[in-house]
């Protein structure tokens, strides 16, 4: 075994036990937070048709900032934070930030295109103590919905495979806009041989919500989710309903269990329902993570969002949501500006 297996190996053992940690924390306390996206940059290197969150003008935020915001998640008892934009590998002290994340305890991980990863990002991502990293790969070739092609992306899976020692999953995408749903299988397949976890993903729309999936896109799925057993993927149950556009009844912790921290440093319910409740971090308290606990959400039943359900699994047996969702309806995210606002 070579030394950057090595280090993998042991890197593996050391996060599977803080998750481990993390789950028993979670089942014995309703009362933090187990998962927070932040986003320190909006802006990303690619305009994805279907994506509506990033923008081709912000600037990195200050890293004292970044910073403050991880402190007020940690002092909330936050377990995990994920990294993601925009493209966050556009942060000039992306490093520091994942650094200041595992300075306060919590697991660190990073959703990004991988287009910037080169073997000296790779370990210096290693060096930072990054733990978890995944990359959506929607298509073989390249076209006008998405630049995020295995043909672009596999030199760079190829370097992840010998230099990260940290945990990489690929996560390929069916649904509308994917012009070739086989497409999924292939990235599925590769992902596999290089020996990353493999997860599929079904596009939403710009609120979040089920777009069906037709019969030969279930046959993928189905195909790809059996290949995935040995990954958390074999918990994404939830998704079969997801695939065949079935509302389903569960209970969403969006805003108590799970946070959406936006580049404003504002939390809201998830990346499709930004606006709500828009409440600034440094005033976000106990008191709301109780009341949004056990607080009904009208957009959760056609819900697609992975991370929320994923969170939402170790509450859903428990604790019914008996408050009633605020007399506002939920407002559907606004598309984002994708040109330099005018001075």
């Amino acid at each position: 075994m070579n030394r950057v297996a090595l280090k993998r190996k042991a890197r593996f053992i050391r996060t599977r036990s803080r998750e481990l940690r993390m789950i028993a924390k979670a089942l014995l306390s309703t009362r933090h937070p187990v998962l927070a996206h932040i986003i320190p940059i909006r802006r990303c290197n690619l305009s994805c048709a279907y994506c509506n969150e990033y923008d081709n003008f912000s600037k990195p935020l200050p890293l004292e900032t970044m910073f403050r915001r991880l402190d007020l998640l940690a002092d909330l008892g936050t377990s995990i934070i994920t990294i993601s934009g925009g493209e966050p590998l556009l942060h000039p002290q992306l490093e520091e930030i994942i650094r200041h994340i595992r300075r306060r305890g919590m697991i660190a991980g990073m959703i990004t295109n991988g287009y910037l990863l080169t073997r000296a990002r790779i370990e210096s991502l290693n060096d930072a103590g990054l733990e978890h990293l995944q990359i959506s790969i929607d298509n073989v070739m390249p076209d006008e919905v998405s630049k995020k092609s295995l043909k672009v992306l596999d030199q760079k899976l190829k370097l992840l495979a010998q230099h990260a020692i940290f945990q990489v999953n690929i996560n390929s995408v069916l649904g509308s806009g994917v012009r070739n749903p086989e497409d999924a299988l292939t990235v599925a397949r590769r992902a596999l041989e290089l020996g990353f976890t493999s997860t599929v993903g079904v596009l939403h729309d710009h609120e979040g919500q089920l777009r069906p999936l037709s019969p030969r896109q279930q046959a993928i799925f189905s195909t790809i989710m059996s290949w995935g057993k040995r990954s958390y993927s074999r918990f994404n149950r939830y998704q079969k309903y997801i695939a065949r556009g079935i509302p389903r009844d569960w209970r969403c912790r969006a805003g108590s269990r799970y946070l959406y921290v936006c580049e404003d440093g504002l939390v809201h319910y998830c990346s499709q329902q930004r606006g709500y409740p828009a409440i600034p971090l440094e005033k976000y308290t106990p008191q709301h993570l109780r009341h949004e606990y056990s607080t009904l959400k009208t957009c959760a039943p056609r819900c697609t969002i992975q991370c929320v359900q994923h969170v939402a699994l170790l509450d859903n047996w428990r604790d019914p949501q008996t408050r009633p969702a605020f007399e506002r309806p939920l407002e559907p995210v606004a598309e984002l500006q994708t040109t330099a606002p005018e001075n």
